[in-house]
């Protein structure tokens, strides 16, 4: 397959899900609870098998893996891996910051990523070497100084649940502006030069595999919460180059 024919591809995947997704947006839709009391929605499992629905008829091969159903053909070499709305809560009280994100694996290391925003017509696409908004390439802005920087993240009390909270409250002290504007859309604003540091103590599988090939692709560094391999921790903090590793320090002191 071709870098541009996978790029449109994930472009029609990211149209035909957001179809449903903004049908739905600000309306009144059912809400569930799975196993672990998160909320989804009808909209949630309508976009990822309208995905599937696709993926299956043209690459009948390939795996996926999806947070709302069970996985198919995984050990394939190919691997499509969805979250159809990753920020439920976020989509079920009226607020943009959720987004579809798709990864598509190769002998289960990421390839390329999206992070689809429906409302807003926002196709954030990244292979590692280049990242893309809409067609446009986009980079992570210089920031050379925690003072100066904008620190993101989905949950505050994830932080205390899942990791050091002391460390992270020194941190957010020190930075120009802290905001609790997460879930993929909070990558979306790192990627595209609108914030400098995304923090995520806890993360899925189906989450983090988009991102990676993103946030390199704009220039940044992303790892698990101690700086390690990504793809094999539950956690993510991405920055710009300058002060990822600063983070990292600040975040993990002795």
């Amino acid at each position: 397959m071709k870098l541009q024919d996978i790029e449109n591809f994930m472009f029609h995947l990211a149209v035909e899900s957001g179809k449903i997704i903004r049908s739905h947006f600000r309306k009144d839709v059912k809400i569930e609870s799975k196993d672990d009391n998160s909320p989804v929605t009808i909209v949630d499992k309508k976009a990822e098998e309208k995905m599937r629905e696709i993926i299956v008829r043209e690459f009948p091969s390939h795996g996926i893996i999806g947070e709302e159903f069970e996985n198919h053909n995984e050990n394939s070499e190919f691997v499509w891996v969805l979250d159809p709305i990753d920020g439920t809560k976020s989509f079920i009280s009226g607020m943009i910051s959720f987004g579809t994100m798709i990864a598509l694996l190769q002998n289960r290391k990421p390839l390329v990523g999206v992070i689809n925003q429906p409302v807003m017509r926002q196709f954030l696409f990244g292979d590692g070497n280049i990242t893309k908004l809409n067609t446009r390439q986009v980079k992570i802005r210089d920031c050379n100084s925690v003072k100066e920087a904008v620190l993101l993240t989905t949950d505050h009390l994830n932080v205390e649940k899942y990791q050091r909270i002391e460390p992270f409250e020194k941190l957010i002290r020190k930075v120009k502006l802290y905001r609790q504007w997460g879930d993929c859309y909070g990558y979306l604003l790192l990627a595209t030069g609108f914030a400098d540091v995304m923090v995520d103590p806890i993360m899925s599988f189906w989450d983090t595999q988009a991102l990676i090939p993103i946030i390199a692709g704009a220039g940044g560094v992303i790892t698990d919460y101690q700086g390690n391999d990504p793809l094999k921790g539950t956690s993510i903090i991405a920055a710009g180059k300058s002060i990822h590793g600063e983070i990292i320090k600040q975040l993990n002191p002795d």
